[in-house]
């Protein structure tokens, strides 16, 4: 192949994005230089922090390029390479997705085992995602065995890695929010105690009937009422973990702060946000713990797959809407 496919940025988005906010674009496929590897591109990730970036602002990442592809999650297959400890064949993880063929430094990949898992597994249960999950709830949150979990966006990637591992670990009661009938259906059989569609009514309501002893650990990927229902519905000391808050990524207003912020000192609660990176250290000990319960069929994990780098804007915009049912990648 001499023809690479990559999707640009083209725009930024006001509000919600839109599919002309970007570009398909053919470029050669690369060559590799000293210390680099050519990766095809087999599974890449779309992911809700990638729409912060979208945005010209100052974050704790860099804001996307215009006119240049974007980056994320990618696991691969080396087809070139002039780095020592990798030869064509290798599979390997690495950071420059949104592309076919990627050019990538050897010293930001990392070779996996496909014959350990699926190598979709490597971007999701065994990969960042996982890591999220097991990191915000053990580490951040400090969960201890007995406690109660509640987990927004609990169908998502994270949510639902969140909640079974709450289980594993020893929590007494865990709770999903997730959007839809099929999708709360889907978290009890995955183990929730109790899960509710936050589109049935008020937020508030829901917690309160499905954990009437209060929440001592809140996982947050949504913010906006769902972290003001549980900030109410925690109990003394309760922890929560602030992973995302898709509720207000695309929003055009500031979005009003939980109006109940001041129950955070009667209660003394923590609120505490976190990005996956500060928890490298923990990294093997989340792959031997995680690999075992894989191999011990003790948690699952879904995904939903869309074919073509050309529908890579299709996956993300409809992950942003919800239309996932775990995990959202891109097979090319």
């Amino acid at each position: 192949m001499s023809t690479n496919r990559e999707i640009h940025l083209a725009s930024r988005p006001q509000g919600w994005p839109t599919p002309d906010n970007f570009r398909l674009v053919e470029t050669e496929v690369p060559t590799p230089g000293p210390g680099q590897l050519v990766v095809r591109n087999q599974f890449i990730s779309v992911d809700p922090y990638m729409r912060g970036r979208m945005n010209d602002v100052r974050s704790y990442v860099p804001p996307f390029a215009l006119d240049a592809p974007l980056d994320g999650g990618a696991v691969g297959e080396v087809v070139a390479s002039e780095a020592d400890g990798f030869a064509p064949g290798d599979t390997v993880l690495h950071g420059l997705g949104w592309r076919e063929y990627a050019l990538v430094d050897a010293k930001a990949a990392r070779q996996v085992d496909p014959n350990l898992a699926p190598l979709s597994a490597y971007l999701g249960v065994l990969g960042m995602t996982g890591l999220t999950a097991y990191a915000g709830l053990l580490d951040v949150a400090a969960m201890k065995p007995g406690e109660t979990v509640f987990v927004s966006g609990a169908a998502g990637a994270v949510g639902s890695m969140v909640g079974q591992i709450a289980k594993l670990r020893g929590a007494a009661r865990v709770v999903g929010s997730a959007g839809s009938p099929a999708k709360v259906e889907r978290l009890r059989s995955l183990g929730f105690d109790a899960a509710f569609d936050y589109h049935d009514g008020p937020v508030r309501d829901a917690l309160r009937a499905a954990a009437p002893d209060g929440v001592d650990v809140y996982f947050d990927n949504v913010g906006g009422e769902h972290l003001e229902a549980a900030i109410g519905a925690m109990n003394l000391h309760g922890r929560a973990a602030i992973c995302g808050m898709i509720a207000q990524y695309n929003a055009t207003e500031p979005p009003a702060a939980p109006r109940n912020l001041a129950l955070l000192i009667g209660k003394r609660l923590t609120l505490r946000g976190f990005l996956v990176g500060d928890h490298g250290h923990l990294r093997e000990q989340f792959v031997q713990e995680t690999a075992g319960w894989l191999r011990a069929g003790k948690i699952a994990y879904d995904e939903t797959v869309v074919d073509g780098i050309e529908h890579a804007p299709a996956a993300f915009l409809g992950m942003l809407r919800g239309e996932n049912l775990g995990k959202m990648l891109v097979r090319l």
